[in-house]
């Protein structure tokens, strides 16, 4: 049958550009050894022809699928959301594809882990911001592939995460730096699946708090659901209700923070003028609603997660524990003003 009436092969390539079929498979394959010169002509060739290698036919033939898998308990995040949509360009240049499972219900999450589907499918699985159990990583470190965990420090593991630590110290140092000595701190809680970092930015809280001489008050840490708005309300009115109220807020993060200045305002507390506040993130409701915070870039750390994730596939032998700790920056809006005097005593009269 001639070419023209036939799917085109790899042999038919490698005629047309004038290499052998070893080369053609080298070159689609991504590798190294391959001059830039031979690549562009085996490329035009293949695109003339309109020749792609097969999924199943590449890996008969490199032991790999060209698939990363991804796990996440859900895609309705901004930050999860916000970090897939950058690994998959990030990926793509390399010939990959992303493969997605999502388990927002504890029988999917099940299924996942009975079934470990990223085995078979996958050369590597990016576990972002998932709150594991101990058997669960135990199934995850008995997979045959690199596992990456992505927003969260697994020790011993590839990880690629920001510094909490740092991130929180700096932001409270800003407040600090406004003149404020009563600073509060509101964690989340309660979102299940979901690994938070709330151990991490509370510890830099403290720390800055700490390293300013200003004594550690554990009446100012308070948690609450960030979806019960009563909650959230709840744990608002213990701070408002000190002897001495806080003259700042630090949020967990920007979603937090966002109810938090709400409810202030219901409950007549001017923000900033008695309150300051400031969140974590940089989410997007930050910029809307002039919210000072402590930005990370959760495309860089998808970016990231993919550069790692492709390094280990390429070279099994890399170093298992490798980290990747991305940096945090202030960014101050309207939301976060230097102490007035007698702050404390203003926020105090607004909440009656």
């Amino acid at each position: 049958m001639p070419a023209a009436q036939r799917h085109p092969t790899m042999a038919d390539v490698a005629e047309r550009a004038g290499v052998s079929a070893s080369t053609v498979s080298r070159t689609l394959r991504g590798l190294a050894t391959v001059s830039p010169e031979v690549r562009a002509r085996v490329e035009q060739a293949a695109r003339e022809l309109n020749f792609a290698v097969s999924r199943q036919a590449a890996s008969l033939v490199t032991g790999k699928t060209g698939v990363v898998a991804v796990l996440v308990p859900t895609l309705n995040s901004w930050f999860i959301g916000s970090a897939v949509s950058a690994l998959g360009p990030e990926l793509r240049t390399a010939g990959m594809d992303v493969l997605v499972y999502v388990t927002p219900e504890m029988t999917e999450r099940a299924d996942f882990f009975e079934r470990l589907p990223a085995r078979r499918n996958a050369d590597a699985l990016l576990v972002f911001c998932f709150d594991l159990t101990a058997e669960e990583k135990a199934r995850l470190d008995d997979l045959e592939m690199p596992v990456v965990y992505v927003s969260q420090h697994a020790e011993g593991c590839p990880s690629v995460y920001v510094d909490d630590v740092a991130g929180a110290c700096r932001g409270t140092q800003h407040l600090l730096n406004l003149g404020h000595r009563r600073i509060a701190f509101v964690q989340s809680v309660g979102a299940s699946g979901f690994a938070f970092s709330s151990n991490e930015r509370v510890a830099g809280y403290q720390q800055a708090l700490t390293r300013a001489g200003v004594p550690l008050d554990d009446d100012l840490v308070v948690a609450t659901p960030v979806d019960d708005k009563r909650s959230i309300a709840e744990a608002i009115g213990e701070l408002l209700s000190l002897w001495e109220p806080p003259t700042a807020i630090f949020a967990e993060h920007d979603e937090l923070a966002s109810w938090v200045i709400w409810t202030l305002r219901k409950a007549r507390v001017e923000v900033p003028e008695r309150i300051s506040v400031l969140g974590f993130d940089d989410h997007p409701i930050a910029e809307w609603s002039d919210l000072s915070t402590v930005a990370q870039s959760p495309e860089d750390i998808g970016r990231a997660a993919g550069e790692l994730a492709r390094s280990l596939i390429d070279d099994p032998d890399a170093d298992p524990g490798r980290h990747i700790v991305l940096p945090t920056r202030l960014i101050p809006r309207a939301s976060t003003v230097p102490l007035r005097n007698g702050g404390a005593e203003g926020a105090e009269g607004g909440a009656g």
